[in-house]
C-alpha cells in the first residue's frame, strides 16, 4: 500500500488534479489540512477514516511530528493513505518532511502535485503573473519562515532587485516589514500591490494598493500577495460570474446534490450542502417493482417520473432487452438520461417536465384497452394514475423508491440561516427542510425547480422568489443567474 501526498490546489475543489481525485476515491485514510477544500472529502469512501490535522496560524491542532507519525503508522498498517494538503505538497508546505519520514520508515509514498496558489490565485483575481515586455520573471517567496531558524533568511532587498513579479505566500503577519524592506531594496513606493484573500473560492476578496499603503489596507489571511506592475491588471472573470458572492443552500439528497452544487459553484456561488431527504428502498424492498418487471410484457407503456425511479427500474432489468416491445415515457431530460445510460431510449418526454404535461401529450389507449406500469416514489401525487384511468387506461402503480428524512447536521443551522438563497428541487425537500430547520432559518430568497415544488412552498407559507422556467437542475441555475443579474 502507499501513502499519497496530494496537493488539493488553492481552494476551488474543481482544481484538484485527476490523479488526486483518483487516489481520494479509493483511500482507506485521509489526513487533511485546514486549507484543503472540504468538498474534496465527498470523494472519499464513506467508510474511510478521516483525520483533521488542520493548522491555523499559531494554533496547530497537531504537531508536524505527530502528523508524520500518523502517516507512518497507517502506512505500515498496509492502508491506502492520502495526505491532503492545500496548494502543492512541495511548495512552501511540509510535504518534503513527511516524505522523508515515510522514506525513513520504509513506507512507499507518491507525491501528487497540486495547483499552486502562487499562480492560480492571481489568475482568479484577473492578474497575469507575467506579461510580455513588462514582466518576464516571477519570484515566489514565503512570508512565513520557520521560527526555529532564528534570524530571517529571506533577503528581501535582493528579491526587490531581481525585478519582475513577486508573489508572496503566507506574508500577512509580516506584511509591513516586507513592504518596507522591498522599498529599501529599490522598489518604488508606488509599485502596485494586490492581496487576494481566499483566492479561487466564492468568498474571494481582493485588496488593491501600493507598496507604501498595503500594510494599512486591511489585508486578511490567508492571502496571496502580488507585487509588481502586473498587480495593476484587472482582467477580471472570476468575480463577474453571475452568482459570485452569493451563498446558496442545496437541500437535495446527498448522492443527487453534486450536479446542482457543481453548477452553482461554476456560476460563482458558495454552496452549503444541507440534504434534508435521503433516497432508499420502498417499504416492500422493491418486491412490487420486481414482480411487475418480471411480467413487463403485460404492459403497453412503462412510465418513470424521476431519475431515482429510472435508476431503480434499470437496476431491476438484466439489460434493455427486458423492455422489448414496451414503450417508455420519462418526465424530464434527467430521467431520460438515466435510461439512456442503460441503452433505453425514451419514446416520450413531455415538453414540460411535470405530470400534467405528460397527460396532455399521452396517447389514448387502443380500442381493445391498454395497460400502463407507473414506477414512482412511494409517496407521490395521483395526478397521473387518475388522469390515465379517466382516459380509459388500466394503471398499475409500483413504488420504485422511498423518500425519507435525512439526519440534519446541527452545525449547519447557522450556515443555512446566514445564506442568501435556498433551493428546493421537489416538494419533499420543502417539507423536510421546514420540519428540520424551521421557518425562521429560511434564507431571504427561495428558489424552486418548478410549479409543483413552488406550490408546496407557498402552501407552507414561503414566498417563492425564483422559479425555473425549464424544470431541470440547469434551468434552476439559469433562473438564479438571471435573478442575480444587475438590473
Amino acid at each position: 500500500m502507499t501513502v499519497y501526498l496530494v496537493g488539493a490546489g488553492p481552494g476551488d475543489p474543481g482544481l484538484v488534479t485527476v490523479r488526486g481525485a483518483e487516489v481520494l476515491a479509493r483511500a482507506d485514510v485521509v489526513v487533511f489540512d485546514r486549507l484543503a477544500p472540504p468538498e474534496l472529502l465527498d470523494l472519499v469512501p464513506a467508510g474511510a477514516e478521516r483525520i483533521d490535522v488542520g493548522k491555523s496560524p499559531r494554533h496547530p491542532t497537531m504537531s508536524q511530528e505527530d502528523i508524520n507519525a500518523v502517516l507512518v503508522d497507517r502506512g505500515l498498517a498496509g492502508l491506502e493513505v492520502v495526505r491532503l494538503k492545500g496548494g502543492d505538497p512541495y511548495v512552501f508546505a511540509r510535504g518534503a518532511e513527511e516524505a522523508a519520514a515515510l522514506a525513513g520508515a520504509g513506507v512507499d509514498f507518491e507525491v501528487v502535485p497540486g495547483v499552486s496558489a502562487a499562480f492560480a490565485v492571481p489568475a482568479a483575481a484577473g492578474i497575469p503573473v507575467t506579461l510580455r515586455q513588462r514582466s518576464t520573471s516571477v519570484t515566489v517567496v514565503t512570508g512565513h519562515e520557520d521560527p526555529a531558524k532564528g534570524a530571517p533568511q529571506v533577503d528581501w532587498e535582493a528579491v526587490a532587485r531581481v525585478g519582475g513579479t513577486i508573489v508572496i505566500l503566507m506574508g500577512v503577519t509580516h506584511l509591513r516589514t516586507i513592504a518596507e524592506r522591498l522599498q529599501s531594496g529599490g522598489l518604488d513606493p508606488g509599485t502596485p500591490v494586490a492581496a487576494v484573500t481566499w483566492g479561487t473560492r466564492p468568498n474571494q476578496r481582493s485588496v488593491r494598493a501600493t507598496l507604501a499603503t498595503i500594510a494599512d489596507a486591511g489585508v486578511e489571511a490567508p492571502a496571496t500577495i502580488v507585487v509588481g506592475d502586473v498587480a495593476a491588471e484587472e482582467l477580471d472573470w472570476f468575480g463577474r460570474r453571475p452568482l459570485f458572492g452569493r451563498t446558496v443552500v442545496v437541500t437535495r439528497a446527498r448522492p443527487q446534490a453534486s450536479d446542482l452544487a457543481v453548477r452553482l459553484r461554476a456560476a460563482g456561488a458558495e454552496v452549503v450542502e444541507a440534504p434534508v431527504i435521503s433516497i432508499g428502498a420502498p417499504t416492500d424492498r422493491g418486491a412490487a417493482l420486481s414482480a411487475a418487471l418480471a411480467a413487463i410484457d403485460r404492459y403497453d407503456w412503462l412510465v418513470v417520473t424521476s431519475p431515482n425511479g429510472a435508476a431503480r427500474v434499470c437496476d431491476g432489468c438484466r439489460d434493455a432487452r427486458d423492455l422489448a416491445g414496451v414503450r417508455v415515457a420519462a418526465i424530464g431530460p434527467g430521467t431520460a438520461r438515466v435510461l439512456a445510460d442503460w441503452g433505453i431510449v425514451a419514446d416520450l418526454v413531455p415538453p414540460r417536465f411535470v405530470a400534467e404535461s405528460l397527460l396532455e401529450v399521452f396517447p389514448d389507449p387502443p380500442p381493445t384497452g391498454g395497460r400502463i406500469l407507473l414506477a414512482r416514489a412511494e409517496q407521490a401525487r395521483d395526478v397521473l394514475p387518475e388522469g390515465w384511468r379517466a382516459q380509459g387506461w388500466e394503471v398499475d402503480v409500483v413504488a420504485a423508491y422511498r423518500t425519507d428524512r435525512a439526519p440534519v447536521d446541527p452545525t449547519l443551522v447557522d450556515q443555512v440561516r446566514s445564506a442568501d438563497v435556498v433551493t428546493f428541487t421537489s416538494s419533499s425537500t420543502v417539507e423536510r427542510f421546514l420540519d428540520a430547520f424551521g421557518q425562521d432559518a429560511v434564507p431571504p430568497v427561495v428558489a424552486c425547480i418548478g410549479p409543483v415544488t413552488a406550490a408546496t412552498a407557498r402552501e407552507r407559507g414561503l414566498r417563492v422568489d425564483v422559479e425555473a422556467g425549464e424544470h431541470t437542475i440547469g434551468g434552476l441555475v439559469d433562473a438564479l443567474s438571471e435573478w442575480a443579474a444587475p438590473t
